[in-house]
């Protein structure tokens, strides 16, 4: 069972900065795509940015492209997410995600990941 813990969540100032950190117990054939996932009270659960693991791909939630960078230290089994610009709306829990999506359509979709972890809370204030 793949475990994943993330840190670095807390609250900001508009326009502020924040990194996340998810670091995985193992990569399997499950996981090889990891990603970040938030969700604001009432809505529902968002793709914000997934990588692959086994190479450089990257895909972004179209209201975080040119703030928000996702990147990964394979040695480590860590994803990052460098959250900047950051805007009252990016409020909510993040979730850091791994699974094995097959088509691109399905990359930011939460229903393709199988693995998740606990969550952490960005908040950001105006």
């Amino acid at each position: 069972q793949v475990q994943l813990v993330e840190s670095g969540g807390g609250s900001v100032q508009a326009g502020g900065s924040l990194r996340l950190s998810c670091v995985a117990s193992e990569y399997t054939y499950q996981t090889q795509w990891m990603g970040w996932f938030r969700q604001a009270p009432g809505k529902e659960r968002e793709g914000v940015a997934v990588i692959y693991v086994r190479g450089t791909s990257t895909y972004y939630g179209d209201s975080v492209k040119g703030r928000f960078t996702i990147s990964q230290d394979n040695a480590k089994r860590t994803v990052f997410l460098q959250m900047n610009s950051l805007k009252p709306e990016d409020t909510a829990m993040y979730y850091c995600a791994a699974g094995s999506p097959n088509w691109v359509r399905e990359y930011l979709q939460s229903n393709s990941y199988n693995y998740w972890g606990q969550g952490t809370q960005v908040t950001v204030s105006s």
